[in-house]
């Protein structure tokens, strides 16, 4: 008879993986978490949907999976190797547990310039994406590349139509944000080419080992490159002025690309008044009249 756990056994089951043992790392966003010793000594993360859930993330894993495997491809910011994905559970390899620094700080950002730099076919993505619990819409708008016109349609107008909807904002804060959307023409500032972004790049998704910042837990897509950094910003990255020197010794930001900060953030703010309620509704009105004020 196996000595498994039955956590080992089922992530096994769902895998395909050699897996010798499993332990519980807490819950988030409806499935659970588990440190992996693999056959070899190898260790790994598992996200894993609970037994009656399986089927119903809305392809989380997978979006989170093609994430990871595209901004690998650019070879300029470390992310997990992806070892076994399906409907039901997601295996990544551990990253071992380091702390920040101010070269490590400066190391990634010069290593996020290049990742944006490595570009992308479009603003979007050719997969169905997830924030938190929430779905995402990559799909390209037809046309030329048009960031701004994409964020609006795409990033802004779909969760603060959630947001109003389930009662976080009022009726005056859309429309507060829809006079952002009727003018992200003109606050975008100069265009600029579709972007490899990891899109969800606040502080918690950076880990920081070997001194060196790693990205987890991506939206990615082709994006603009200043709202990975306005993420880095929204919940305060450590030296955050390391990273942005690192940065733009790499690769020079667009002049005033500090003041269109809040424009960024207006989506990660609407996308937590969607999660967690009217707490972050004095954000959302915040960052929309700190965009229409450049």
């Amino acid at each position: 008879m196996s000595s498994l756990g039955p956590a080992a056994r089922r992530i096994a089951r769902l895998t395909g993986l050699a897996v010798r043992d499993a332990r519980a790392a807490g819950a988030q966003h409806g499935y659970q978490h588990f440190m992996l010793t693999l056959a070899g000594g190898q260790r790994a993360f598992a996200k894993v949907a609970a037994e009656d859930d399986t089927g119903q993330l809305g392809g989380a894993f997978a979006a989170e999976a093609n994430g990871l495997r595209w901004l690998a491809e650019a070879d300029a910011v470390p992310v997990p190797e992806v070892l076994a994905v399906t409907e039901a559970a997601l295996v990544i390899a551990m990253i071992p547990p380091g702390r920040a620094s101010p070269s490590a700080a400066f190391g990634f950002g010069a290593g996020l310039a290049r990742l944006h730099a490595a570009g992308a076919a479009g603003f979007g993505a050719p997969w169905r994406g997830v924030i938190a619990s929430l779905p995402l819409d990559n799909t390209p708008l037809a046309g030329p590349p048009d960031w701004p016109s994409w964020y609006a349609a795409r990033r802004v107008l779909p969760y603060l139509r959630m947001a109003v909807d389930t009662g976080a904002l009022g009726h005056p804060d859309a429309r507060l944000v829809e006079a952002v959307t009727d003018r992200i023409g003109t606050l975008a500032g100069p265009a600029e080419p579709p972007s490899r972004i990891h899109g969800d790049c606040w502080a918690g998704n950076v880990l920081w080992s070997g001194d060196r910042g790693w990205l987890i837990d991506p939206a990615a897509h082709g994006g603009h490159r200043e709202t990975d950094l306005a993420l880095l910003a929204l919940f305060g990255a450590p030296d955050l002025d390391r990273i942005l020197a690192g940065y733009n010794d790499t690769v020079p930001l667009a002049a005033g690309w500090r003041h269109r900060i809040p424009l960024h953030q207006l989506h990660p703010l609407l996308v937590h008044a969607c999660l967690f309620g009217a707490s972050y509704a004095e954000g959302v009105r915040a960052a929309a009249r700190a965009a229409l004020s450049v």
